[in-house]
């Protein structure tokens, strides 16, 4: 299946228009497959960042093979509210909350196929060996979390060119990340960054605590194919002096959409 088709309706449902569950009808143990798959892939797109083909080649294409390595091994995905960035002329600004490693490989193949997007991500990623080359590829803003301050300049100056440039911003406003989702810890970055640069920002909740936080290397924890992964895009919303009240209109979509779905989760 190609992965144009995320993104040619409002919604996405393994299983329905995805394919899903091959491998792990194949493979006894699902516990042994995916890392694996992952670390194929990586090599593989890593190697295109590096002879820096097409975003297409690298990005979407790269994000795919790993919805789709994740789906092999049973993880289903829900995915809802697309028509909301296939209607937006322009850049925008994406915030919401972040669970885990999997949202930063699977982002791209929603957003990349109908808007040019990169991330706020931190240094540390960058000098990671395994996959720097797909980090540094996206052109990304890059912080070090040293100075709140410094940081804030610099997303706040270098988001607004890249928005400028037509490039879309994904930033997770989150001290770190949680599988609880705390308002209180969702900063305003994405609000002013919209604000500053003049355009719309569309807010994003998900829930992707199938792929756990490890316990020595933080971004390959354990999979549990038992648990659906969400992503739900909201409406764009336009600053024009109401910041404050933005704000918490995206923690409500964000915390709304959380409880949805812990709800689904406990009646299955």
């Amino acid at each position: 299946m190609s992965n144009a088709k995320i993104t040619e309706k409002d919604s996405y449902f393994t299983g329905r228009n995805g394919a899903g569950g091959l491998l792990s009808r194949i493979f006894l143990s699902w516990k042994h497959t995916f890392y694996p798959q992952l670390f194929w892939h990586i090599g593989k797109y890593s190697s295109r960042a590096a002879r820096r083909l097409s975003r297409e080649e690298v990005w979407t294409k790269g994000s795919y093979a790993v919805l789709n390595a994740l789906e092999n091994i049973g993880v289903k995905f829900e995915i809802t509210g697309i028509d909301n960035i296939r209607g937006l002329d322009g850049p925008a600004v994406f915030a919401g909350n972040h669970m885990s490693a999997l949202e930063t490989f699977v982002l791209p193949c929603i957003i990349q196929p109908l808007k040019p997007v990169t991330f706020v991500v931190k240094s540390d990623l960058t000098r990671i060996p395994i996959y720097r080359h797909l980090v540094r590829f996206g052109d990304p803003v890059i912080v070090d979390r040293k100075n709140p301050r410094e940081d804030l300049k610099l997303v706040l100056e270098e988001g607004a060119g890249k928005l400028r440039q037509g490039i879309s911003i994904i930033i997770f406003p989150q001290r770190t990340r949680t599988v609880v989702f705390r308002p209180e810890d969702f900063n305003t970055l994405g609000v002013k960054l919209a604000s500053r640069a003049g355009v719309p920002l569309i807010p994003f909740a998900l829930k992707s605590d199938a792929w756990g936080v490890g316990t020595i290397l933080r971004d390959f924890g354990p999979l549990d194919p038992t648990k659906k992964v969400y992503f739900s895009f909201g409406k764009p919303m336009i600053f024009n002096g109401n910041d404050a009240e933005k704000d918490c209109l995206i923690t409500e979509f964000i915390q709304d959409k959380i409880n949805a779905w812990s709800k689904e989760a406990e009646l299955n």
